[in-house]
């Protein structure tokens, strides 16, 4: 593991819920704008099933739509786009990837971030589900080489090569982004998930903290975000 301290000056995160790039690389995120990058945020699903409430159904999607609007502002990314596909129906298909390859060809990114997909079980506890993992391969799929290559999806632009990705969620993580700067709002990203997070905000607040504090002092820096690092020869 060693301390990771990009610079890019374009930054492309893709996640599979409006919630899901704040608590994996919300500080990540948060820092690279900081830092000047302009920083976009693309979101697959449209939210409709994160919930226990079956009576949140119909209005669930347009609650989390704000919420992501408003999570976003406190990071400072330069924008959110949301992809509309319903929870669970998530598949690395050729119009997803299409997709994908018209943003990254659009916005130009240096990185890209995302979800691991190879990691699956964690412990006993969690099952890393399918919307995360087949976004997961989408987005790999769409970077290498899909993007960067012109005979791929002509029709969406010219190609772009993106240079560096982080892949967060995973069990073979290799480089720890210091997060301590941005540790607060990173934690307020998360609390403005409220119909995810529910209930106590100092505790959310504690378990963010704490998550990060952990990671951090593997490489010696107060607060972190691990991540596998790719890194494209070109």
């Amino acid at each position: 593991m060693r301390l990771y301290r990009p610079r890019p000056a374009s930054v492309l995160a893709v996640y599979a819920h409006p919630d899901d790039a704040d608590v994996a690389a919300g500080g990540a995120l948060a820092t690279f704008a900081r830092d000047g990058a302009t920083v976009h945020l693309v979101v697959v699903c449209q939210g409709d099933k994160g919930s226990h409430d079956s009576t949140e159904g119909v209005t669930l999607p347009e609650v989390r739509r704000a919420e992501i609007q408003s999570a976003g502002a406190l990071l400072g990314l330069t924008s959110v786009q949301l992809l509309g596909i319903p929870d669970g129906s998530v598949a690395n298909d050729d119009d997803l990837r299409s997709r994908l390859v018209g943003i990254i060809r659009e916005l130009r990114p240096e990185m890209v971030i995302g979800p691991d997909p190879t990691a699956v079980f964690f412990g006993g506890v969690y099952v890393n589900h399918r919307d995360h993992r087949e976004t997961g391969w989408a987005v790999l799929d769409a970077v290498a080489p899909a993007a960067s290559m012109p005979a791929y999806y002509p029709e969406r632009g010219p190609a772009h090569a993106v240079s560096a990705m982080l892949l967060s969620g995973t069990h073979e993580p290799d480089v720890v982004v210091d997060v301590t700067g941005a540790i607060d709002v990173k934690s307020a990203a998360v609390r403005a998930h409220a119909s995810q997070v529910a209930g106590d905000a100092d505790a959310v607040d504690d378990a963010v903290r704490r998550r990060a504090a952990q990671t951090g002092r593997e490489v010696g820096v107060r607060y972190g975000e691990a991540f596998r690092a790719l890194e494209f020869a070109r």
